[in-house]
């Protein structure tokens, strides 16, 4: 089963939880696939963080025939130059993810945010860092991080992926 999350939540919404502006988008909600658009956020000094909708998976590296869902190593070359530049991060917002047949949520935040790189290459896209190199487990950020992950010097930023943050 290919991995899948849900963002249950409109743009209106997500702006709303996640401080953002919705910049026209018109995500309703549903099921998100690789290879499927939906809204990530993104932050720059002009307009601060705004919506805009992305590609789940990177354009494979060379010799890949698959597009890339998920950042598992932080230390490999195909990753790192965009982990270190705070304007490629962002926060991939969902309701549900999937790990193999069973849907997680968490009650206490129906709408998490997921650490998340994005890139302008051949398509707009999105990629969702894992808690780890054998994890299909999204870091979840807790509200009081999100501004570390957007902004913060990447030695401060990894503490994130690799700290309690990522636990569910």
């Amino acid at each position: 089963m290919p991995p899948a999350y849900r963002l249950d939540a409109s743009a209106q919404q997500i702006a709303a939880v996640l401080r953002a502006d919705p910049a026209g988008d018109v995500w309703q909600g549903g099921e998100v696939v690789p290879g499927g658009y939906a809204p990530v956020i993104i932050r720059d000094n002009e307009r601060g963080r705004h919506i805009v909708p992305r590609q789940w998976g990177v354009p494979p590296p060379p010799r890949g025939e698959y597009v890339v869902p998920f950042v598992r190593n932080l230390e490999s070359p195909f990753w790192i130059g965009t982990l270190r530049h705070t304007q490629f991060r962002c926060l991939v917002p969902m309701t549900h993810f999937r790990k193999g047949n069973d849907w997680f949520t968490n009650a206490a935040q129906p709408l998490i945010a997921c650490a998340g790189i994005w890139r302008d290459s051949e398509i707009p896209s999105f990629a969702i860092l894992t808690s780890g190199p054998n994890s299909a487990l999204p870091v979840i950020l807790q509200p009081d991080d999100c501004d570390i992950w957007l902004q913060a010097d990447i030695k401060i930023a990894r503490r994130l992926v690799e700290g309690p943050a990522g636990a569910v």
